[in-house]
Formats: C-alpha cells, structure tokens, sequence
C-alpha cells in the first residue's frame, strides 16, 4: 500500500511530561514487583508440595541440618 516504494513507514514520536513518564515507570515497576512476588510465591508453594526440586541456596533454607558439619 504506502510502502510499495521501497520506504519503510516512521514511527511517530508522542511528548510526554516528566511526570507521565514517572507514573508509567512506577507503573511498570509495580506489575514488576507484582509479577516477580507471585512466581516467588508459587515456587514456595512448588517446593513446600515436592513438585520440584530445590536448588543449594532454598535447601540451606529449609534443612539446614543437611550443611551441618560437625559431628556431635
């Protein structure tokens, strides 16, 4: 249609404020959050059922006895 003449179509560039940009940003850093919270939750709960294994870090937090050196 409009770029059978070997130009590629521009994108059009829209202002913004500093503070559209702050909210957007809080915005996006919020779902972020959000998003990262609820897989780590989900994990838990995966961990806690025994439907996947635990990688060195979690299994210190949880059985930390299995780290236990010392002989009693």
């Amino acid at each position: 249609m409009g770029a059978d003449n070997g130009e590629t179509p521009k994108p059009t560039q829209i202002s913004i404020s500093k503070d559209q940009f702050l909210a957007w940003k809080r915005q996006k850093d919020a779902e972020l959050l959000a998003k990262q919270a609820e897989a780590a939750r989900k994990r838990q709960e995966d961990i806690a059922s025994g439907r996947v294994p635990m990688n060195g870090r979690e299994l210190f937090l949880h059985e930390p006895w299995v780290f236990d050196d010392t002989h009693h």
